[in-house]
């Protein structure tokens, strides 16, 4: 009756020598192609250095001034403006602002990167169930992986270092933005595309003049996921160098330093809180704009 409690499972030889063999296979693929990998990812690499050189160099109440700009821009609100003016005093006032800005910085660049790739493979995918089909599962997976997990094929590809870590959080924060842009696209009424078609618009008139100006707050909502999710990795991604609010939470949990996890992870949060809310405020005026314009 033992096959009825232990579950038929490969020969343990079997098994370790099919993992030797895939882990073998990557290391080899690692050592032929590793130097060209970082060649290939030298831009980004660049730009990120000047993104994080950009918020680090410039006198704390300008940036201050340009994100409260940002945010009225966004939001409109007065009570978001001030929100994000008392979560930057304090962040400073606690000696947390470089860190802070690095973790912006990373952000930034993440979602800009994010945002680049995830909405053309949202537009084909509007446009071709057949690959829809074949995205979605690969979405799921990316979606529910741990996140601990991406860290690993970078670091053997890449080192470690700012650009992995880069790269994990593109990968664990980029299917939201896939997702939301497929949704936002194929959600435009069928009647405005008929109209448009009536018009005489081009494939590319249609897309850019019609689908996505009104698919754009469900876009909106997906940068606002991806922005979350790229904030969550950035933490997790400071086991492999990426410097940033990260990184002393980090040494807090080795150190069981109570209070700097706990002013660090607060911070995160009021970084998290001001994203959310300023991007969450564009998209309602997007879509209270739409409303008007079809009401």
């Amino acid at each position: 009756m033992d096959w009825f409690y232990t579950f038929p499972h490969m020969d343990d030889n079997a098994l370790r020598d099919l993992k030797k063999g895939i882990d073998d296979a990557f290391r080899a693929f690692t050592r032929a192609y590793g130097d060209a990998l970082e060649t290939f990812f030298y831009p980004l690499q660049q730009f990120l250095i000047y993104a994080e050189r950009f918020m680090l160099k410039t006198p704390w109440p300008i940036m201050v001034l340009l994100v409260l700009a940002l945010a009225w821009g966004a939001s409109r609100s007065w009570r978001i403006v001030v929100g994000c003016l008392v979560t930057l005093l304090v962040i400073g006032y606690f000696d947390m602002w470089e860190d802070t800005m690095r973790t912006v910085s990373m952000i930034f660049v993440s979602t800009i990167l994010s945002i680049t790739i995830g909405i053309p493979i949202g537009i084909a995918m509007s446009r071709s169930d057949g690959l829809r089909s074949v995205m979605n599962p690969i979405l799921d997976v990316m979606q529910t992986m741990p996140s601990f997990v991406y860290l690993i094929p970078v670091v053997m590809l890449l080192g470690i270092g700012k650009v992995p870590g880069l790269i994990a959080v593109v990968i664990y924060a980029i299917p939201p933005m896939i997702r939301l842009t497929d949704l936002g696209v194929r959600l435009v009424d069928k009647d405005v595309l008929e109209a448009a078609d009536a018009f005489g618009s081009s494939p590319w008139q249609k897309l850019t003049k019609v689908q996505l100006p009104l698919a754009l707050p469900t876009i909106m909502a997906g940068i606002n996921q991806t922005i979350m999710m790229a904030l969550a990795m950035v933490v997790i991604a400071s086991m492999i160098g990426v410097q940033g609010l990260g990184q002393p939470v980090l040494k807090a949990i080795a150190n069981q330093y109570f209070t700097l996890g706990i002013f660090n992870g607060l911070a995160i949060v009021g970084i998290a809180v001001i994203f959310d809310r300023v991007s969450q405020a564009y998209g309602q005026r997007l879509q209270k704009h739409r409303e008007i314009v079809h009401g």
